[in-house]
């Protein structure tokens, strides 16, 4: 396989632009698309691309947050070493491949948001525990393999789509002639077969990839990410000021308050996850474990930067999502591949159409609230169950999510590597894990 790694690794450091300049790409893209596909003029295209920027701003907030928490969380209390003893469990170069992408894909079962950053995280500390016992690793390769352990996310206890569906009141309600349990989506027998097969074969491509030539992890290659020393800062102030912003008990206490309300939250609406809720656990957390409230500030100012990614390019894919809703584009692909399937197709068709409309809009609430309507209405001619429409779509979004700069960024701040150098490495698992999820709908469209 040596020829065709290193051919897709000298392909990606030449073709593939990093975040931000993908994301101008397919801005332009989407235009181009929804003028020689709708009856949108240029004028039109243009303001929905303007009215969709600010679209997502409180899912950037969200996202931001997350990052912010989940990094701090990194440097708080006993967790460094906590990560660090995980990350010394490799005994070898394929296991610590294999490693980074099942932590990401069990992280992400249980809380996507978190996936991509801890998987970054954990992939920096499998580097330098890898280089203390003197095990030759690949960087990128360790970094591709945590990124592409994120594809299943879509399958697991936050999944969007299936998670709505199954709530009293949603949208597509009278198109599933009433609310569709988690038990025939998530926790189906051909979904948990199929998150063990796809997270199977991930892991073990994974051990398969490592370059010929493997670059020692220097200081340089993973300098400024990841578990950051925090900056000194001035002595502290004397006084009652001094003794607020360093005594423990003030951030303790605080946690604990939000803690409570967590519980709380958790004891009234039962084990139900959103990001809001993901954000003030991660707060809680940090609060608890902080030294005082100078402590729990510094490290955040000290990983202020990993959310400007964020900042600057959330709003180009709020802006391409505004393009393809506002115009109609997204409607039509996905009216024209539901009505050229079958029943035993269909559920492949939405998967493979969901992993083309992840490209423009990798959100996937947003993209189940597009896609979901038609797919559902061709499976009810055809009598294909709909919870393979669901998990269709869902295993869509997550198949390419794995081959998505904008999905990557959380990583990529963790570990502080170049797009191009991890998704040369996750586009071979991306194809790899193609099998196990196409397989997986084929047969329950077979069985069910």
């Amino acid at each position: 396989m040596q020829p065709l790694i290193n051919a897709i690794i000298r392909g990606f450091e030449r073709y593939m632009p990093e975040p931000f300049a993908f994301g101008v790409l397919m801005t332009l893209l989407a235009m181009v698309l929804a003028l020689g596909m709708t009856d949108s003029g240029p004028q039109d295209v243009v303001v929905a691309w303007g009215d969709g920027l600010s679209a997502l701003l409180s899912f950037i907030t969200q996202v931001c947050l997350t990052i912010m928490f989940a990094y701090a969380l990194g440097h708080l209390g006993p967790v460094p070493a906590l990560l660090q003893r995980l990350a010394s469990l490799p005994s070898s170069a394929a296991g610590a491949y294999a490693f980074c992408a099942l932590f990401t894909g069990l992280v992400s079962l249980f809380c996507w948001p978190l996936g991509t950053i801890l998987g970054g995280l954990m992939a920096k500390q499998v580097a330098l525990s890898c280089r203390r016992r003197d095990i030759a690793v690949h960087y990128p390769l360790l970094g591709g393999a945590a990124f592409s352990g994120f594809v299943v996310w879509h399958m697991g206890y936050t999944a969007s789509a299936p998670l709505l569906v199954a709530t009293a009141g949603n949208p597509m309600e009278s198109l599933l002639g009433g609310v569709l349990p988690v038990s025939e989506t998530i926790l189906a027998p051909f979904n948990l077969c199929a998150i063990v097969a796809t997270l199977g074969v991930v892991c073990w491509v994974a051990t398969r990839l490592q370059p010929s030539h493997v670059e020692p992890v220097t200081d340089e290659i993973i300098a400024g990410t990841g578990m950051l020393q925090t900056a000194a800062t001035e002595p502290p102030r004397p006084g009652f000021a001094g003794y607020i912003e360093n005594a423990r008990w003030p951030t303790t206490v605080a946690g604990l308050l939000l803690a409570f309300y967590v519980m709380n939250w958790f004891a009234q609406h039962g084990l139900q996850l959103d990001l809001n809720l993901v954000n003030w656990s991660f707060l809680a957390l940090c609060l608890l474990l902080s030294r005082s409230a100078r402590n729990f500030s510094e490290v955040l100012m000290s990983g202020g930067r990993a959310v400007v990614p964020t900042l600057l390019q959330y709003p180009l894919y709020a802006g391409i999502m505004g393009i393809m809703l506002n115009s109609g584009l997204i409607a039509q692909v996905a009216d024209f591949f539901a009505r050229v399937g079958t029943a035993d197709t269909l559920p492949l068709i939405a998967f493979v159409t969901a992993g083309f409309i992840n490209l423009f809009i990798p959100s996937g609430g947003a993209q189940w609230a597009v896609q979901g309507p038609a797919f559902l209405a061709a499976a009810q001619q055809l009598g294909t169950d709909p919870a393979l429409i669901v998990m269709g779509v869902a295993y869509g979004d997550q198949w390419t999510n794995i081959i998505h700069p904008f999905v990557l960024i959380p990583l990529l701040i963790m570990t502080g590597l170049r797009a191009s150098q991890v998704l040369s490495f996750s586009f071979i698992m991306f194809l790899a894990a193609t099998l196990p999820l196409a397989a997986g709908l084929w047969l329950a469209a077979l069985t069910m």
